[in-house]
């Protein structure tokens, strides 16, 4: 691992206290170039991590918080009349940036919602009739709130898709809790902190992530784990084609963050869950007998090439 991302990581760790699964995920997600969903309770540190990661990798960030009201022109932007030149004149939104932070993505519609795929598919949008690339490196790291609270509309199934990951931050164990309630604030801590990486450095690291050796037995694994979702008769639909290359391209991420210039199934495993929880939906028998039919499952019951 470089030194850089090795610090970054140990920086991190001491600002988001007792998750080092989650952060080196969430490091993960972004050196394959991908986008990460963040989903939990409010309050348990999901804006502070996409703060955080932001400013470790010295990355431009512009937030949008989502809401009811949100439209999909505040998010991309629109052209504006200008009486002296008369002439219109567009001005970009906030997703053109380097690190987009969708704050409670599941409050605004599905049509503000929408405002989204293009970018995160082909990182450029396309705005009244004229496509505009976006800066790179481009990411998008978006909080929900579990659907049970009010306010909140289902992400679709192909905006799901769009995401990497999703990961899930979790209350902090007890000695955790108790630093951060006797210690600075977090918020004090990310001022002071320094980047650890700039965008070209982020960007030579995204390039040696698809150069991680897969061999044709890890291959083997990939596939036998993807045909298992769509043959089992456990869910609604099985993993697809994209999320078999997200899979991949998050292991070889998996790899180089533990040193290894080729993929090991435990690399595959490591990443499995965050990359298909959110892509499986298990159909109504199967939630009739109450079977376990998550990620985790799926992992014991496909067996290793």
């Amino acid at each position: 691992m470089p030194q850089a991302l090795a610090q970054a990581l140990q920086a991190a760790d001491e600002i988001i206290l007792d998750k080092q699964t989650q952060l080196r995920l969430a490091f993960a997600c972004l050196l394959a170039d991908g986008d990460l969903l963040i989903e939990d309770l409010p309050g348990v540190g999901k804006t502070t991590l996409a703060h955080l990661l932001a400013r470790l990798l010295g990355l431009q960030l512009q937030r949008i918080q989502f809401t009811a009201d949100l439209l999909p022109a505040d998010i991309v932007g629109c052209s504006i009349y200008e009486h002296n030149s008369g002439t219109l004149n567009f001005r970009p939104g906030p997703i053109f940036a380097q690190f987009v932070l969708a704050d409670e993505i599941n409050r605004a519609t599905p049509k503000a919602q929408s405002a989204l795929l293009e970018a995160m598919e082909e990182r450029q949008v396309t705005v009244e009739g004229e496509t505009r690339p976006l800066p790179r490196p481009f990411f998008v790291i978006a909080t929900q709130n579990p659907d049970t609270q009010i306010g909140t509309f289902p992400l679709p199934e192909s905006q799901l898709d769009r995401f990497l990951m999703r990961i899930e931050m979790g209350y902090p164990s007890a000695a955790a809790e108790r630093m951060l309630l006797q210690g600075e604030s977090r918020r004090s801590l990310l001022q002071r902190l320094q980047p650890a990486l700039n965008a070209p450095d982020l960007l030579a690291l995204q390039q040696q992530v698809p150069r991680i050796h897969a061999s044709a037995a890890l291959i083997d694994y990939v596939q036998a784990l993807l045909a298992h979702t769509r043959t089992c008769g456990h869910y609604r639909v099985g993993l697809s084609p994209r999320a078999g290359l997200a899979l991949l391209r998050a292991a070889q991420a998996w790899a180089l963050l533990n040193n290894r210039d080729a993929v090991y199934p435990e690399d595959v495993q490591a990443v499995f869950p965050s990359v298909a929880n959110h892509r499986l939906h298990p159909n109504e028998a199967s939630l009739a007998a109450n079977r376990q039919v998550g990620p985790v499952a799926i992992l014991q019951q496909v067996s290793i090439p």
